[in-house]
């Protein structure tokens, strides 16, 4: 649904390259397609190329909440920039999504695999042990590769995808790539 809303397209900056969708309160409704660069921008406040986010003058007039409340995250980033505080200054945003953009980010607890290296919203990791999956059925073995995991709002769990389905998985039974 998210992909077809935003027709393959980075929601925040247009590009059509290294997509994948980041939700916002773990809900499934309550997300946005992002590309790479503004995926490492909306989960590691990690921002190399300030310019590139001028496109917020089209993105934070969004009426899609998620891309709304991830262009004031950003444009809160850069408020050191002349453009974003300007853009910061003329933004409309409803009070309760801007009590979710501002949730502390500096009180965000890392995410650990079994070897205690730190896991970030996108990387690979490997199963340590066989892991039932209650409710779909199956029993994902061991050495198993999980793809560009999600981080949740809590640091013991990520989310990512296994046999075609999403699942949490505990990140004590992962070891990154």
């Amino acid at each position: 649904m998210i992909k077809n809303r935003s027709n393959n397209h980075c929601e925040i900056c247009g590009s059509d390259k290294n997509l994948d969708i980041y939700f916002i309160k773990n809900e499934i409704n309550f997300g946005a397609n992002l590309c790479a660069e503004c995926m490492e921008a909306v989960t590691n406040f990690n921002i190399e190329n300030p310019a590139k986010y001028e496109c917020l003058e089209i993105a934070m007039w969004s009426e899609i909440p998620a891309v709304k409340v991830l262009s004031y995250q950003i444009l809160n980033t850069l408020k050191n920039e002349a453009f974003a505080k300007d853009l910061l200054d003329i933004l409309y945003i409803e009070d309760e999504l801007k009590d979710l953009a501002n949730l502390p980010t500096n009180d965000i607890t890392k995410t650990f695999d079994s070897n205690g290296s730190i896991l970030k919203q996108g990387d690979s990791v490997t199963l340590i042990k066989d892991l039932e999956v209650k409710g779909a059925g199956f029993t994902a073995k061991r050495g198993t590769l999980v793809k560009n995991i999600m981080l949740t709002n809590n640091p013991e769990q990520v989310e990512g995808k296994i046999n075609g389905t999403r699942i949490v998985l505990l990140s004590k039974f992962l070891k990154k790539v």
